[in-house]
C-alpha cells in the first residue's frame, strides 16, 4: 500500500511528474529553488531538475509573471508560484491583459501555457493580507481557466491537467489544506471543467470548493443525525464550473445552498445562484442561499478569523432554511 501524502507534497510530486514527462516545463518564483517555497511545495524540484528550469526570481511578481508569459509564448510551459494569493494584484497586467488575451488578439496562432499557482484561505492567522480569496477575480476573465482543488487526490491530478492545458490556468490551494493527508493516483483522470459528487443525498444540494468541502463535509454528517440527507457537490473547477453536474443535483434535490470561503459579495456563489435561477428554475422548490464570508477583510486575531470564515454551523442553518 502507498503511503499517504500531504496535500502540499502532492503539489510537490506532480510538479516533479510533470518535469519528468515534459523538458518543456519549468519552475519560477520566490524561493521556489533552494528554500523548496514558503510551504515547501517546490521541495527537492531543484536537486532533481536544475537550476536551468527551476528559477528562483526577484521578488517582483510583475517581472516574474511577464517573464512566464513570455516563455509560455516561445514554447516553454512555466508554473509560476504566487507566495500569497494577495500578491497577484501585482502581476494582473501579465496575467490578465497578456496571458488570458494572447491567442484571442494573434487569431489562434499562439497560446501560454502557463499555470499560476497560490495559495489563498484563512486558518493560519496571516492577516488581512495574506489571506484573501480572490478567484473571483479570475474566474472574471475570459481566456482563464481556474480551479480549486480540495482533496490530496486532486492537489495532484488537477495540477497535473492544469500543466497539460494550453491555456493560462490559475491552481488555487488553500494553505489551510497543506498538512492534510491522502492518496493520489498518478493514472487519475486529469480533467477540465468537471465537478465531483462528493456525497449523495436527497433533500438539498450543497455546492461548494476548496476547503469549505469539509465545512459542508460536518455539516451534512450533523443534517444526517436528523435524518436530512444532503448531497455535497464539490466543484473542483470554478472557470469552467460544471454547469451540468449542479443542474443534476439541483433536478434531484430541489434545493440549493452554496458555500465558499471567500467573501460572499459578488462572488462565485452569486454567479452560479444566478444561472441556477435562470437555467433550472423549475427545478426548484426554494430560493437558492448563499454562504460566505462578511463585506470586510479578514482579521489576524483568532478568534475573530474564525467568526469570519464560513463554517458548518452556518451551512446548516442554511439547509434548514431552504428546507422550512
Amino acid at each position: 500500500m502507498p503511503k499517504p501524502l500531504r496535500y502540499v507534497n502532492a503539489v510537490a510530486q506532480a510538479l516533479n511528474d510533470a518535469m519528468a514527462a515534459d523538458p518543456a516545463v519549468m519552475l519560477m518564483g520566490e524561493d521556489v529553488a533552494a528554500a523548496g517555497g514558503p510551504f515547501k511545495a517546490t521541495r527537492g524540484l531543484l536537486d532533481a531538475h536544475g537550476p536551468e528550469r527551476v528559477r528562483d526570481t526577484p521578488i517582483s511578481e510583475a517581472s516574474l509573471v511577464g517573464a512566464a508569459v513570455g516563455a509560455a509564448l516561445t514554447g516553454m510551459k512555466p508554473v509560476v508560484e504566487i507566495m500569497f494569493m494577495d500578491f497577484v494584484t501585482l502581476a494582473m497586467d501579465a496575467v490578465v491583459n497578456q496571458a488570458a488575451k494572447a491567442r484571442f488578439m494573434f487569431g489562434g496562432q499562439c497560446s501560454v501555457p502557463m499555470v499560476l499557482r497560490t495559495p489563498h484561505g484563512g486558518g493560519l492567522n496571516a492577516g488581512p493580507q495574506h489571506s484573501q480569496c480572490l478567484e473571483a477575480w479570475f474566474a472574471h476573465i475570459p481566456g482563464l481557466r481556474v480551479v480549486c482543488p480540495a482533496t490530496v487526490a486532486d492537489a495532484y491530478s488537477l495540477l497535473r491537467a492544469a500543466i497539460e492545458a494550453p491555456d493560462p490556468v490559475v491552481v488555487v490551494e488553500n494553505k489551510a489544506l497543506y498538512a492534510l493527508q491522502g492518496d493520489i493516483d498518478v493514472n487519475a483522470p486529469r480533467e477540465v471543467g468537471k465537478a465531483r459528487i462528493d456525497r449523495a443525498g436527497r433533500d438539498a444540494t450543497i455546492v461548494t470548493y476548496g476547503a469549505t468541502l469539509y465545512a459542508a463535509r460536518a455539516a451534512a454528517d450533523r443534517l444526517a443525525a436528523e435524518g436530512i440527507e444532503a448531497e455535497i457537490v464539490d466543484l473542483r473547477w470554478i472557470q469552467p464550473w460544471d454547469e451540468e453536474a449542479v443542474f443534476a443535483s439541483v433536478a434531484k434535490t430541489h434545493r440549493v445552498v452554496i458555500a465558499h470561503e471567500a467573501v460572499q459579495a459578488f462572488g462565485v456563489g452569486a454567479e452560479i445562484a444566478a444561472r441556477i435561477a435562470s437555467d433550472a428554475f423549475d427545478d426548484l422548490d426554494a430560493p437558492v442561499l448563499r454562504v460566505g464570508a462578511p463585506f470586510m477583510p479578514i482579521a489576524f486575531a483568532k478568534t475573530l478569523e474564525a467568526a469570519y470564515l464560513p463554517d458548518a454551523d452556518r451551512i446548516v442553518a442554511a439547509v434548514k432554511s431552504t428546507l422550512a
